[in-house]
């Protein structure tokens, strides 16, 4: 199967949509990547547009598959990964959105998460679910859709509620996966990965839970069938008279840390990555039992092949990595992301400066949506290439928040970590990392391991891979960091980051 045959992955991430296409060896042999348009129809809200997504989709596959002069008929298998937690509605009918998609960062929530907190309902939603209730789930966001997305774009004859036609089935919740799926190959459904991101899902039942649909007044019927990340029987396949022009099994799918996880080969309890995108993703496998966490990290869904147990992960979720670099640029600060890492060498320390780049609120372990961007420290002598280090010093401080956390939860020392995402490309980031955590930084040769771990699962159901030591084989270091900095300055900066973040806190309030 493998000779002249190839596995492809659409990864579909916050700012933008990637199709790759690996050979046997996990090597990249073509890719092609698309943006879509950010939209902020409010402050605190942030929406994309699906029908874009899709129509970036296609044309990503189409160009990465041309660049190879790979025919699509020598696809073994597509799987897909996205970003997570990203809700939208969809008509089962005409297949189109009722609304935009309401992503990840989306704040639009919060008073009916704190509603929860205050009636008392965080403790049940978190033993189902090994979530934290917040905005950034899915739960929240399909309710706000079902109560607000406007009927007459479905297009429809009858002027029907939202919430009782999606009771009917005629319309779809889904997460991306769900949408690309869909579109691919005409089913409705998700996998255990994205199921466990939803805060609707049982993690220990895997199964849609009927206390919390009837919370959200979500209906069972517009829910999507869960599978296993690697699916023997295949989600569908592709319509030969689509745009592919040919059968294409799509058999895998995880969210996007999930799949990184995958990606980098931590298939055994204590192995653990670190994803760098618009946002941080830590996360930790630890078995075949989920493990509770008294820090304030999750307990998430980290895979599942067919025919084999679930795989649970540990999981701290940092809203703005990426995004602050990306903010950088956005003030003028820098002109190119990659300007970072020349103007961070350019000055000793950041001369006092600490920058927390709480924009959309706090993630874990601290879960405080009214925390908003704070500098501290400034005075007169303070230059961009110190707020510019500073942010990047962000990203590591916020790393290390989530490592201790780990660490105390798991009762397992963290002797090395293995990284990827775009901002690991920055030596300089992944120095300061090594330094700040006190323990190995291992950045991979293929450092796009999100859409290769989609690759794996999809491949690995087809025959494509035989096993997972297969997989490890693949996985090769292109770099390993050690720490540099001595332990005790380490410490002692992380303290005063530490104060800078309870600066940041309960800011964003209604009355202010």
């Amino acid at each position: 199967m493998t000779a002249d045959t190839y596995v492809g992955a659409i990864d579909q991430g916050t700012t933008g949509t990637r199709f790759m296409v690996f050979d046997h060896d996990g090597t990249v042999v073509a890719e092609a990547y698309e943006t879509h348009e950010q939209r902020y129809p409010e402050p605190g809200w942030v929406e994309h547009d699906p029908l874009e997504i899709w129509e970036n989709t296609k044309t990503v596959v189409r160009s990465a598959l041309a660049d190879a002069g790979v025919e699509a008929d020598r696809l073994a298998a597509i799987g897909v990964t996205n970003q997570r937690e990203t809700t939208l509605l969809w008509d089962r009918e005409t297949g189109k959105p009722v609304y935009n998609a309401v992503v990840w960062q989306d704040r639009r929530t919060t008073d009916r998460v704190e509603q929860l907190e205050d009636e008392g309902k965080a403790e049940l939603i978190r033993e189902k679910t090994g979530l934290q209730p917040d905005a950034y789930f899915s739960a929240t966001k399909a309710e706000w859709l079902l109560e607000n997305a406007d009927p007459i774009k479905t297009q429809r004859a009858r002027p029907a509620d939202l919430r009782a036609r999606a009771a009917d089935g005629e319309i779809l919740f889904g997460t991306v996966d769900s949408w690309l799926v869909y579109n691919l190959t005409g089913q409705h459904v998700t996998d255990v990965t994205n199921a466990s991101r939803t805060m609707l899902f049982d993690i220990h039942e895997m199964a849609w839970d009927d206390d919390l649909l009837a919370e959200f007044d979500v209906p069972r019927a517009c829910l999507p069938e869960v599978r296993p990340s690697s699916d023997e029987e295949y989600y569908g396949t592709t319509d030969p008279e689509g745009f592919l022009g040919a059968a294409v099994p799509v058999a895998g799918a995880l969210g996007d840390q999930q799949a990184a996880l995958f990606g980098q080969t931590c298939f055994d309890a204590g192995d653990a990555k670190n994803t760098y995108g618009t946002g941080s993703f830590f996360l930790m496998n630890t078995g075949d039992e989920p493990v509770d966490s008294d820090h304030g990290l999750l307990t998430t869904v980290g895979f599942q092949r067919s025919g084999e147990p679930v795989r649970y992960a540990l999981e701290g979720s940092i809203f703005a990595t990426g995004a602050a670099i990306e903010w950088l640029g956005d003030v003028t600060l820098v002109e190119d992301a990659a300007e970072t890492e020349a103007l961070a060498r350019s000055v000793d320390s950041t001369d006092g400066v600490y920058v927390v780049p709480a924009f959309t609120g706090l993630g874990a372990p601290h879960w405080d949506p009214r925390a908003r961007g704070t500098i501290v420290g400034m005075t007169r002598g303070t230059r961009r290439e110190h707020i510019v280090r500073a942010t990047l010093e962000s990203i590591a401080y916020q790393t290390r928040d989530v490592a201790e956390a780990m660490v105390a939860d798991c009762g397992l020392e963290l002797d090395d970590l293995r990284v990827d995402g775009g901002a690991v490309k920055n030596n300089y980031l992944c120095q300061l990392q090594a330094d700040v955590l006190g323990a190995d930084i291992v950045r991979p040769e293929v450092d796009e391991t999100t859409a290769l771990g989609a690759a794996y699962a999809a491949g690995l159901a087809v025959g494509y891979w035989e096993d997972v030591d297969e997989l490890r084989d693949n996985w090769r270091v292109d770099r390993r960091f050690r720490p540099e900095m001595d332990a005790a300055t380490a410490d002692a900066r992380y303290d005063r980051w530490s104060e800078a973040v309870e600066r940041s806190r309960d800011w964003a309030r209604d009355d202010a």
